[in-house]
């Protein structure tokens, strides 16, 4: 059912906030659980063509955390302004900023295209790949950089609806085009034989069905926010004011591709099984993360909305809520991984040994830190989703940058290949603890209720 503008309103201020967070949590979860699992996918079918395949996955995987880097900035800056826009019933101002991003993540994404596609061969060098990958990772990279636009629009337009409470609509159109990669991957890579290739092209498909999906339910009228030319601004500081509310996720995605690249790197160093093991575990912790971040996703709008209406307490219960979840959720997540740890890196790899052996050891370190997750990614969110960028752009290059760069250089050296597997978990720890005095003082501060309302929200 599609409601009105009044009707979303209410319900974004006024519904119990479990509910309410539940309710937009499920459909963005569903969004990021689908995205990973296809992602997933990719990496389960072309590990059965050998191990040099799967290491390429996990380079290119170092190229697609770059065009993220831009969709998903340029969609989650105009994402919170929306929402805040929303809230305060500028509707106007959100129809502006939604389109201008649409047409800036077009953009970008066209100049990714290009200078991709030109400097193929070096790029794929530099993001780690070995000459025995390097015939792999260019076949599967052309494919996602003719993609890079489509990919960069999609996912301006599903924060887009999310910011407005629309999640479920989202979720339909980027979970269909999911489903359809799984479906296409064994047919291109096995049926038609074309290999990893195969898989790239499964992945550029379903992407564009994607997009077609949810750009239909805009040129249906069935979201708040309208697109047009017409909206698209001329101002520089809109332009200006999306990038910097987007700067924390356009950090954090971009750290993330320089980081799974300094991993291949170093990971390279001890063979193709060595990069192949940690693309599996990354994957594994991946698709834990992206439940999280789905949560994250479910209660931003809705602590944009209340912090447009200025009902702070609605935006701490929010927060409280989506980190208990979160925390219950990773550390479940975390004691099953590690009771099944060989079993799991084995569905992928069950004929090579000693990916099996480094995989399951790094999926261990990855389970001891996992509980954590969730309570560091919601203290980012939340200074981003209000619209406190630059504390928000430091805690989003913590785990990928501030904290991992170090790890990254030092562990190798030290520990050698265990070293590799301790960096990511050792700098998720890190970022816990940095994490604990941004959240207190942002309550304090920046979110401050009734001293009597406050003791009885914390118990």
């Amino acid at each position: 059912m599609i409601l009105t503008k009044e009707e979303q309103h209410k319900r974004m201020l006024e519904t119990p906030m479990p509910r309410l967070v539940l309710s937009l949590a499920i459909p963005t979860t569903c969004i990021q659980l689908i995205s990973t699992i296809y992602n997933t996918a990719d990496t389960y079918f072309v590990s059965q063509i050998d191990t040099s395949a799967t290491a390429a996955v996990g380079v290119v995987f170092s190229l697609m955390s770059l065009i993220q880097a831009v969709g998903m900035g340029c969609g989650m800056g105009a994402g919170s302004l929306i929402s805040r826009c929303l809230g305060a019933k500028k509707d106007k101002d959100a129809c502006r900023y939604a389109s201008s991003a649409v047409a800036a993540a077009l953009a970008f994404g066209v100049l990714l295209m290009i200078l991709g596609t030109i400097f193929l061969q070096p790029l794929m060098k530099l993001l780690g790949s070995t000459d025995t990958m390097l015939p792999y990772s260019c076949s599967y990279g052309q494919y996602i950089l003719a993609a890079a636009p489509i990919m960069c629009a999609s996912f301006v337009l599903n924060n887009i609806l999310r910011s407005e409470g629309e999640a479920v609509l989202a979720m339909v159109g980027l979970c269909s085009g999911g489903i359809l990669n799984m479906i296409l991957d064994p047919i291109f890579i096995f049926s038609l034989n074309m290999g990893i290739s195969g898989a790239a092209m499964a992945t550029c498909i379903s992407q564009l069905i994607s997009f077609l999906i949810l750009i239909f339910v805009f040129v249906q009228n069935k979201s708040i926010v309208q697109l047009g030319i017409r909206h698209v601004s001329r101002s520089p500081q809109d332009y200006l004011l999306i990038f910097r509310t987007g700067l924390p996720t356009i950090c954090r995605q971009g750290l993330a591709s320089l980081a799974s690249a300094l991993m291949n790197i170093q990971a390279a160093a001890f063979g193709d099984a060595a990069v192949a093991a940690i693309t599996i575990s990354n994957k594994i912790y991946l698709l834990v993360r992206n439940i999280i971040l789905g949560i994250g996703q479910g209660f931003q709008p809705v602590a944009g909305y209340n912090y447009g209406a200025k009902n702070n307490l609605r935006v701490r219960q929010a927060f409280l809520f989506a980190t208990r979840l979160g925390t219950v959720i990773c550390t479940t997540a975390a004691v099953l991984l590690a009771l099944h740890a060989s079993v799991v890196i084995a569905w992928f790899r069950h004929d090579d040994a000693e990916v099996i052996r480094i995989g399951t050891q790094a999926l261990y370190f990855v389970c001891m830190v996992m509980p954590f997750m969730a309570y560091s990614t919601y203290v980012n969110q939340i200074y981003q989703c209000l619209g406190f960028s630059k504390p928000a752009t430091f805690l989003a290059c913590c785990r990928q940058g501030v904290c991992f760069l170090p790890l990254v250089f030092l562990l190798p050296v030290t520990l050698g290949l265990v070293g590799v597997e301790m960096v990511q978990p050792g700098s998720d720890l890190l970022t816990f603890f940095i994490a604990l005095p941004f959240q207190i003082h942002f309550f304090r501060h920046q979110l401050p209720v009734a001293s009597s309302t406050a003791d009885n929200l914390q118990s």
